[in-house]
């Protein structure tokens, strides 16, 4: 199988230019996190691939980036959640409809679909690492026909830091795609599993020498969640996970991204788990 994770190009005029988007929707998902909905005050909306990110710039205060969790292109809508944690995303946070943002991109390479096509797909996701697996199982449930088994595996410190509850419920009542939460602590009114999301692998059906897993979320759980993968059979080629370093630039220039020989924001954030595995376990990176 051959590198499974896709880079998409950002038009060369764009790259470093950000664009105003104007708040038009908000939802608060947890008591630190919120999805905002923005849409395009320019023209026509930006065209992105499912695992991509932007860098959302707050006039005044600053720019980070952040993993695209929705939109409609047609509509000129974006959909990015954020937890505050610093000046940027708790300003971010604190955006109310009408606010005008500058947005630009997108950066970075796709969650690999097509190579999951006539395969059977596991999603793994850990806390906040959903957002940018959102638009991939969006894209599969779209597209169903093409894929065997779907299989979506979410972890959360607890009940109350849950994302996208009614996507999950929405999901969860298909026949198409089986989806098992779990918490690290639970309380009186949880009823579900406890425990870490790795052990949730053992509950969905998948051939590990026919699977495409995509995993985002802290990087411990990656990489403990990618080595009972490919321990199970499942290629390391085919295992894709998602990196977070610190970006600056988003196009391969300034360098506070660099992982090894290679550029977060240009060579990732999705990458395979063979390629990054070695330097994964070096601390230091």
């Amino acid at each position: 199988m051959t590198n499974p994770v896709v880079a998409v190009g950002t038009r060369a005029g764009e790259a470093l230019r950000p664009l105003p988007y104007r708040v038009v929707g908000r939802r608060q998902e947890t008591a630190d996190t919120v999805t905002i909905e923005f849409e395009a005050d320019y023209g026509p909306g930006m065209e992105f691939a499912p695992g991509q990110f932007t860098m959302l710039y707050v006039f005044g205060v600053g720019e980070v980036p952040i993993s695209i969790a929705g939109g409609d292109p047609a509509r000129g809508t974006l959909l990015h959640t954020v937890r505050a944690a610093g000046a940027v995303t708790a300003a971010i946070c604190g955006l109310v409809d009408g606010d005008v943002v500058g947005i630009r991109g997108p950066y970075g390479t796709a969650w690999p679909l097509a190579a999951a096509t006539g395969r059977d797909l596991v999603v793994v996701a850990g806390g906040i690492g959903l957002a940018p697996l959102r638009p991939a199982v969006l894209e599969v449930l779209a597209h169903r026909g093409r894929y065997r088994t779907l299989s979506l595996l979410y972890g959360a410190r607890s009940p109350a830091d849950l994302l996208y509850e009614a996507d999950l419920r929405a999901w969860r009542s298909r026949f198409d795609i089986e989806v098992e939460v779990t918490v690290d602590r639970a309380d009186e009114d949880w009823h579900g599993d406890v425990g870490l999301v790795g052990g949730l692998l053992p509950r969905v059906a998948f051939e590990p020498a026919e699977t495409v897993a995509l995993l985002c979320g802290p990087e411990i759980m990656m990489k403990v969640v990618a080595r009972e993968l490919t321990a199970l059979g499942v290629p390391e080629n085919a295992v894709a996970v998602s990196l977070e370093r610190n970006m600056k630039c988003a196009v391969g220039f300034c360098g506070h991204c660099q992982f090894g020989a290679d550029f977060v924001c240009r060579d990732g954030p999705v990458v395979p788990w063979s390629r990054v595995r070695s330097a994964l376990a070096v601390p230091e990176l």
